[in-house]
């Protein structure tokens, strides 16, 4: 995230435009706690970790009350725009903004990369890799020991970072709440496995199966014979120093969201495509993300034509499709 607040400051300031740090999100947008930047502000953190404007919570801002005096306070602070970077959360309180009026553009940031519109979120390879170095760790002990580790990762309701890394680091077996998980077939696997001298096991599990990382550890050890420990590698994937592909899209996507301000487009996501980087709608990318994870209410279709409709569950069943294909193969060459 750092490395997209110091394109937006460099680009703005470069664009000739006066630019505000809004600290902790909506609830200092609601508290006025903002600071103007300048060129210095911004130096020397494109390699560090987290974000220097922070992060906060604010359930006051989900509500309509909230909105209206986060706009009232904007106005009083004379923004004529905000760039928002940040998930489905940002987005949403973004939009909600937009609705009263103010110019928006969001920048995706978050490791679980699940906001469906775009292929990549800021923060996503970042974590991946952290996963990545910390289980090729924890090999040499279950190498060492003849042990398998379930490894629980984090993502929320997604699957991205359990489906890479698991690939990434050879896991045995994957389990999403994407794809449908075969447990009969990984206890077979593993005892394949054992039998053909394999001496460690990865089993590579995504937080969003929620209360299963527990159970199965006991339930791999009673039917394979083979010790198994748990091990959740939690928000430690979260910070760090963040990768060169974080780095560019980052600075790319602060750099562009300026230029969609000054051409005088606005109420935009950032999409990152293939190498390409293009904006959609924040209301269209709002809806086509609740219709991915099931979670479209009475109205959100509405605002749209059926020929849109039609694009949007083609965009999501081909998501789906994309991720299914990955999981097989990675079983193919699981063992």
């Amino acid at each position: 995230m750092n490395a997209a607040v110091r394109a937006v400051v460099r680009q703005s300031i470069g664009s000739g435009i006066q630019v505000v740090a809004i600290y902790e999100g909506f609830k200092g947008l609601l508290e006025k706690n903002v600071k103007e930047f300048k060129m210095r502000d911004v130096s020397n953190i494109i390699n560090t970790g987290g974000t220097i404007l922070y992060s906060a919570r604010c359930d006051y801002f989900r509500t309509p009350e909230g909105v209206a005096e986060g706009y009232k306070c904007a106005r009083e602070l004379e923004l004529d725009a905000i760039i928002g970077i940040g998930g489905d959360g940002t987005l949403r309180g973004l939009h909600d903004l937009s609705q009263h009026g103010l110019a928006v553009v969001g920048i995706p940031g978050t490791i679980d990369n699940d906001m469906t519109a775009t292929e990549y979120t800021i923060g996503y390879d970042t974590a991946m890799n952290t996963a990545v170095d910390m289980v090729d760790r924890l090999r040499d002990t279950c190498e060492s020991h003849f042990r398998c580790n379930v490894v629980e990762v984090m993502g929320r309701r997604a699957g991205y970072i359990a489906l890479h890394v698991g690939l990434a680091t050879g896991a045995a077996q994957i389990v999403t709440n994407e794809v449908n998980f075969d447990e009969e077939w990984m206890f077979s696997e593993i005892i394949r496995g054992k039998e053909n001298k394999k001496r460690h096991y990865i089993i590579m599990v995504a937080e969003g199966v929620e209360g299963y990382s527990e159970g199965i550890v006991q339930k791999i050890q009673e039917r394979t014979g083979i010790e198994t420990r748990l091990t959740r590698l939690g928000h430690v994937v979260r910070g760090g120093s963040p990768t060169l592909r974080d780095r560019v899209v980052a600075s790319r996507m602060g750099i562009e969201a300026v230029d969609l301000l000054s051409r005088g487009e606005e109420n935009k996501l950032m999409v990152k495509k293939g190498l390409d980087l293009s904006s959609v709608d924040i209301d269209y990318a709002l809806t086509l993300d609740r219709m991915y994870k099931g979670s479209l209410t009475e109205g959100d279709h509405g605002r749209f034509s059926r020929e849109q409709i039609v694009k949007m569950r083609q965009t999501c069943e081909k998501k789906r499709e994309k991720f299914a294909a990955l999981y097989r193969q990675t079983l193919d060459i699981s063992q």
